[in-house]
């Protein structure tokens, strides 16, 4: 799949779904977002970038931290739901800008901050964007990167990015804290600080938000069944498909 073509099919795969993402638990809390609001009040005057904001949790979390928030994502009607929220709760120091992540249309060192939540898993080229990411942060500037993890392990992982793919086709891939340090750093950040988490998801919400087919929800399912029982023991699989995985946030600067 090409560039351009994988563009669109995120765009088709997630327009759709813009206000299942604003209203989903999963999304909108956690403790991701509570360790972001704390981090970034150390940053008042900051412009910050969301980059793929979905339905802008991150955004909002922001918002009330610091001077202006940019929420920049590939599909217009994600950001549309975005601006009607912003609107909703009185932040008037968020707007919104559409485009690709390996494609940034803002000036070097324009930004205190870059951010990006439960994105990157569908990123083309994560090394691009990161290098995007360096170039638009000001020196000195700071990264922060929250997203669904891989456990590194082949076994585990394969099962993750399967069950992954599954349930939604514009899925990349989830990267384990070994392979994020290593882009990172080839990217020309330098790494602070990392934090692993576990997130629970709820089965039948996960594949409603995605609006899931019923054969690949079938295909899930029957791939669940037949995992083994490491793998159903470390993302503690429930019997209705529930089950937990891993979570990392990760904070690298642009050296000045």
């Amino acid at each position: 799949m090409t560039n351009s073509s994988h563009h669109h099919h995120v765009d088709r795969q997630f327009g759709a779904q813009a206000g299942a993402y604003l209203t989903s638990a999963v999304h909108a809390s956690g403790r991701d977002l509570q360790r972001l609001g704390e981090r970034l009040s150390a940053f008042p005057d900051a412009h910050v970038l969301d980059l793929g904001c979905g339905g802008g949790h991150a955004s909002y979390v922001a918002a009330g931290k610091v001077a202006q928030v940019t929420a920049y994502d590939l599909s217009a009607r994600m950001l549309a739901v975005v601006e009607q929220a912003a609107k909703e709760r009185g932040l008037k120091n968020i707007g919104t800008s559409q485009g690709y992540a390996e494609v940034l249309p803002f000036a070097d060192a324009s930004f205190e901050v870059v951010i990006t939540r439960y994105s990157a898993h569908h990123w083309h080229d994560v090394g691009q964007a990161l290098r995007e990411v360096r170039r638009v942060l000001k020196p000195g500037g700071i990264f922060i990167v929250m997203d669904v993890m891989s456990p590194g392990h082949p076994l585990r992982d394969i099962w993750l990015q399967t069950v992954e793919a599954l349930r939604d086709t514009s899925h990349v891939r989830d990267y384990s804290s070994g392979e994020w340090l290593a882009m990172i750093n080839e990217a020309g950040l330098v790494s602070d600080s990392l934090i692993t988490d576990r997130l629970p998801l709820e089965f039948s919400s996960w594949i409603a938000r995605m609006r899931t087919p019923q054969a690949m929800c079938d295909a899930i399912r029957l791939y669940q069944d037949s995992a083994s029982q490491e793998v159903k023991d470390y993302f503690e699989l429930q019997e209705e498909g529930s089950f937990i995985t891993d979570t990392i946030m990760a904070e690298a600067h642009k050296p000045a």
